[in-house]
């Protein structure tokens, strides 16, 4: 690229930004042939020629450099004539930026960094980091209009807002489109061949590939690069960030009038490990409670330590549902949802390992618990009907007691029923919160029980039992529970009912 310098002492600034790539480029000063230069007589020579005698003529080098950063060549006082500009990109086709002005430096466009152009990590998290900056003095001293970019990836820092837009394949913001109106280069890139746009603002050039034999001439891959401007402030929390992971993060301040921008020296930082998980160890054939916090997640170890064919679980939700995933040296066995009691049987492996996450819901917290076993005979949790509702007999209640009715099982099992007296707005908000089936008959007070017995039978349908409580006050309201006690002493409460004498007999 050339360009003229018409009086000598005259100012001169060239900035030249990679974006994507390194450059070399130089800067080199020829003189202007006499026929350029004051009025002249004949008939001028056709500018192709001259053009041609300018790029034979070797010139002066003023400056040269290598590589991807943002440099300049700066001259208060710069001789006239005619200053060619050459870039060559070794690597591959590449995007970069130039800007010329021979007015003084003071009308500089690009934003000014503080003496101390660091960016600071404040506050480290998880998932957030926290980034400070000192604040331009373009905004506080020249009162000029700016904002701030932050550009954040996991790859390496940038030494450009043109190479973030670059990374991001915002071609189009390279392709000679500068805004109407602004006017910092008074530099004749007609008079050179070069369209003209009247507005002399920082230039964008992109060596265009030639197209190749294919379908496509790009494949771009996807890019994990976030840029956010947040206006003038000079504090700014990154969130949404992943555990345990490098993140760079770059702040760029930008001048709203000129739209060019200047780069603060970036930094990185890594987000804090997630909290380990503490693992519960598992022991065979032995029940182990766990408390689930609302939308957490618990993980239990089971490795056997006799040779073994199968694997069973029993799983006691003792409120809501909760999701219980198992895997064997990592894989993946078995992924359900528990309500009440369930069994889960898997096939074994020798010396294998168990890892089980329990992952509680939306809900609240969960309670429940937790048998792995090699012997699955050795149950200790005792089996269930199907319908674990108590059914009270309305036309025999009196004013001293209630008769009940609840479903066993064909295995023999022993069951103990408790009362206790409750307030006539005893609801089923408080009713929910004593449902936890996991709390046995030692949670209760002796004076509240009524009854053990055991029952059993061979066929299903005559599984029933009933049984009359008396010693009940007239007109007051009952909360009755059932237990079945397990052989190994586990035991699980059907569901509450509130049952209430009559007052009148």
């Amino acid at each position: 690229y050339f360009f003229v310098v018409e009086e000598d002492n005259t100012p001169l600034s060239v900035t030249v930004t990679p974006c994507d790539a390194p450059l070399e480029w130089k800067l080199s000063l020829q003189e202007l042939p006499e026929e350029t230069s004051g009025e002249c007589s004949g008939e001028p020579e056709p500018l192709e020629q001259q053009k041609q005698q300018i790029i034979n003529e070797e010139g002066t080098e003023l400056f040269s450099y290598k590589g991807n950063d943002v440099e300049y060549f700066i001259s208060s006082s710069s001789p006239s004539g005619l200053y060619q500009l050459e870039l060559v990109s070794t690597e591959k086709d590449t995007h970069f930026k130039v800007y010329a002005t021979t007015t003084p430096e003071s009308d500089q466009p690009y934003p000014e960094l503080p003496y101390d152009p660091r960016v600071d990590v404040t506050s480290l998290g998880r998932t957030t980091v926290t980034l400070a900056w000192k604040p331009s003095p373009t905004a506080s001293l020249l009162k000029q209009p700016i904002q701030y970019c932050v550009v954040i990836n996991k790859e390496h820092n940038f030494k450009s807002l043109c190479a973030v837009e670059a990374k991001l394949g915002a071609d189009d913001a390279f392709m000679m489109a500068p805004k109407p109106g602004l006017d910092f280069s008074p530099f004749d890139f007609a008079h050179f061949g070069f369209p003209s746009d009247n507005s002399g603002k920082e230039r964008g050039f992109l060596a265009k590939p030639s197209p190749k034999l294919g379908r496509h001439v790009y494949s771009r891959p996807r890019v994990d690069i976030q840029k956010i401007c947040i206006g003038n402030k000079n504090i700014f929390t990154v969130s949404d960030l992943k555990p345990d992971t490098q993140y760079y993060f770059d702040v760029f301040v930008v001048n709203s009038n000129s739209n060019m921008s200047t780069a603060y020296v970036g930094t990185f930082a890594r987000t804090k490990e997630e909290a380990k998980q503490k693992t519960v160890e598992l022991k065979d054939g032995k029940v182990t409670d766990v408390f689930v916090k609302r939308k957490g997640a618990k993980f239990l170890r089971f490795a056997p330590v006799s040779s073994h064919q199968k694997v069973t679980f029993f799983i006691h939700s003792c409120l809501d549902a909760v999701q219980i995933q198992v895997r064997r040296d990592g894989k993946l066995l078995l992924s359900q949802n528990v309500e009440g009691i369930r069994q889960f049987q898997v096939r074994g492996k020798p010396k294998a390992k168990y890892l089980i996450r329990l992952k509680g819901n939306k809900k609240g917290a969960s309670m429940l618990k937790i048998l792995a076993t090699t012997r699955p005979s050795k149950q200790s949790f005792p089996s269930l009907p199907e319908d674990t509702r108590i059914k009270v007999f309305d036309k025999l209640r009196t004013c001293s007691s209630a008769t009940v009715a609840w479903l066993g099982t064909q295995e023999r099992n022993k069951f103990c029923i408790y009362k206790k007296e409750v307030d006539d707005n005893y609801n089923e908000d408080l009713k929910k919160r004593e449902q936890n089936q996991c709390l046995g008959p030692d949670t209760r007070k002796k004076s509240e029980k009524v009854l053990c017995k055991y029952f059993h039978s061979q066929n299903l349908q005559k599984a029933v039992t009933t049984e009359t409580i008396k010693g009940l006050q007239p007109g007051k309201s009952y909360l009755l529970d059932v237990y079945v006690i397990g052989h190994g002493g586990h035991s699980v409460k059907y569901q509450s009912k509130v049952v209430k004498t009559r007052k009148f007999c």
